[in-house]
C-alpha cells in the first residue's frame, strides 16, 4: 500500500534558501534589499535558513513597515 503524501516537503523547502540557486538568492536580496552577494555569503555563514539568513542580512522588511526601535531609557 502506498504511503499518503503530504505537504511536508513543500513547507520545509520554503523554509530554506538554496545558495546556489540563482533565483533564491535574487528573490531574497529583492526581499530583503541586499546585494546577491552578500545572500550568499550569509547563507555561507548562517547555513540556509530563511530565518537566519534574513536575520543575518538584517532584513530591511522591518524597516518598510515603519516598525522604529525604542527610545526609551
Amino acid at each position: 500500500m502506498a504511503r499518503k503524501q503530504t505537504a511536508r516537503g513543500r513547507k520545509q523547502d520554503r523554509a530554506r534558501v538554496a545558495g546556489g540557486q540563482d533565483y533564491e538568492v535574487s528573490y531574497e536580496a529583492r526581499k530583503t534589499r541586499k546585494s546577491a552577494a552578500s545572500v550568499k555569503k550569509a547563507v555561507k555563514k548562517v547555513g540556509n535558513s530563511r530565518k537566519r539568513v534574513e536575520r543575518r542580512l538584517g532584513s530591511a522588511i522591518r524597516k518598510t513597515l515603519g516598525t522604529v526601535p525604542s527610545t526609551r531609557r
